[in-house]
C-alpha cells in the first residue's frame, strides 16, 4: 500500500543498528520523563500507573459482558486523551478516532455530554432536563467543541475499509489513538467469512495490529465475551471467556476486563422461601444489603494479560447516572 501517512511501513528488512538506536531513543525519552507518563493518558491514575499509559504500535482489548460499561469506559479514556491533547497543545494525550458500529455519533456525544456537564443522560434523552441546569449544558458543550475527537458511526465496516479511513485520519489530523467499538461487528473479507467466524475474527485482530503497527498508535478494540461467564460463581472475566478467543487472547498486546459486582449483587435480591421464619429471612437480607453497599459503585479493571508489564487489577468508581469512570481515590495526584 502506498500509505499516505507519516511513518514508513513499507516492510523489508532494517539493519539491527536503526533498531538499537530507535531502542536508545525510546529510553533516553523515557528517562528524560523522569518517571512521566510514558504512553497516553487514560485520565485514570491507578490505570495509567499499571499500564504505563497507552503506547503506540500496541492492541489493547477491552472485553466485558453487557452492562458491564465497556462504551462508557472506552469514552471516558477517549476524551480524557483528547482534552489532554488540547489542554497541552499536543505535547501530551492524543487526537483520537472513534469507530463507533453500534451506536451514533449523537448517542456518544450524548453520553460524553452527559458525563461532563454531570447531567443524567436518560433526563437529556427524555427532554427532562430541568431550566436551571441548562446553562451547565451549554457551558459543557462548549467546552467540548474543542476537543479533538473523530467519530466515523458506518455500520458494518470491513477492517480493511477502517484501515483506510484511520490511515487518511493519521494524515489529515495527526491521529494518536484509535478507539473501535466493538470488535466483533467489524467485518472480514469475503474469504474470511466463508472459512467461518473463527477464521474472520482472526483475520480481523490481525488487522487491527498490523494497523496499530503501521500508523504507530494504540488501537483500543472493544470485545464481547461469551455467556459461560454467567454460569459461574465468580463472574470475574478470565482470558477464555473472550468470544472466538484464541486470535484475540494471541494478537492483542494488553487484554483487560471491567467488572461490577454490583450488578449482579443487585440482581439477587433474596426473596423470602416457602415457611422461611422472619428473622432468618431479615438476616438473610441484611446480608445481601451489606454485599450490595460493599460493592456500590465500584468497578474493576482488571489486566489478565500485558506483554510488557504486569497484570493486576485496579479499582474503579462507576457514576452510572452519568455513564462516568473516575479514579476510587478521589485524592490521587496525576501521574
Amino acid at each position: 500500500y502506498d500509505l499516505a501517512t507519516t511513518g514508513n511501513y513499507e516492510g523489508g528488512f532494517q539493519p539491527f543498528k536503526e533498531a538499537v538506536i530507535s531502542a536508545i531513543d525510546m529510553a533516553e525519552t523515557a528517562h528524560k520523563r523522569d518517571g512521566a507518563l510514558a504512553g497516553v493518558t487514560t485520565g485514570l491514575v491507578d490505570v495509567d500507573r499499571l499500564l504505563g499509559g497507552l503506547h503506540p504500535s500496541d492492541l489493547l482489548i477491552l472485553a466485558g459482558r453487557p452492562a458491564m460499561g465497556k462504551t462508557a469506559l472506552a469514552t471516558n479514556i477517549a476524551y480524557n486523551a483528547a482534552k489532554t491533547h488540547a489542554e497541552t497543545n499536543g505535547e501530551e494525550g492524543a487526537v483520537v478516532g472513534f469507530f463507533s458500529l453500534e451506536m451514533s455519533a449523537e448517542q456518544l456525544a450524548s453520553r460524553i455530554l452527559s458525563e461532563q456537564a454531570e447531567i443524567s443522560s436518560d433526563k437529556m434523552r427524555k427532554g427532562e432536563v430541568p431550566n436551571e441546569q441548562f446553562p451547565r449544558l451549554v457551558a459543557a458543550s462548549q467546552e467540548l467543541y474543542r476537543i479533538p475527537i473523530f467519530i466515523d458511526d458506518t455500520p458494518a465496516l470491513t477492517v480493511s475499509a477502517l484501515r483506510t479511513r484511520a490511515r487518511r485520519l493519521k494524515r489529515q489530523h495527526k491521529l494518536g489513538l484509535i478507539v473501535i467499538d466493538y470488535l466483533q461487528l467489524v467485518q472480514g473479507s469475503n474469504r474470511s467469512k466463508s472459512d467461518g467466524r473463527v477464521q474472520e475474527v482472526s483475520e480481523i485482530t490481525r488487522g487491527l495490529k498490523t494497523l496499530a503497527k503501521e500508523l504507530e498508535v494504540p488501537v483500543i478494540a472493544l470485545s464481547q465475551l461469551s455467556r459461560q461467564v454467567e454460569q459461574r460463581d465468580d463472574k470475574r472475566p478470565q482470558l477464555s471467556d473472550l468470544r472466538e478467543s484464541g486470535s484475540i487472547e494471541q494478537d492483542a498486546d494488553v487484554v483487560t476486563f471491567i467488572y461490577r459486582d454490583e450488578y449482579y449483587v443487585g440482581k439477587s435480591e433474596p426473596q423470602r422461601r416457602p415457611e422461611e421464619g422472619d428473622d432468618k429471612y431479615m438476616q438473610r437480607y441484611a446480608n445481601w444489603q451489606d454485599r450490595l453497599e460493599k460493592c456500590r459503585n465500584l468497578a474493576e479493571f482488571i489486566v489478565a494479560k500485558q506483554r510488557h508489564g504486569p497484570v493486576g487489577t485496579v479499582k474503579l468508581m462507576f457514576q452510572g447516572e452519568f455513564t462516568r469512570f473516575a479514579d476510587w481515590d478521589a485524592d490521587h495526584e496525576p501521574y
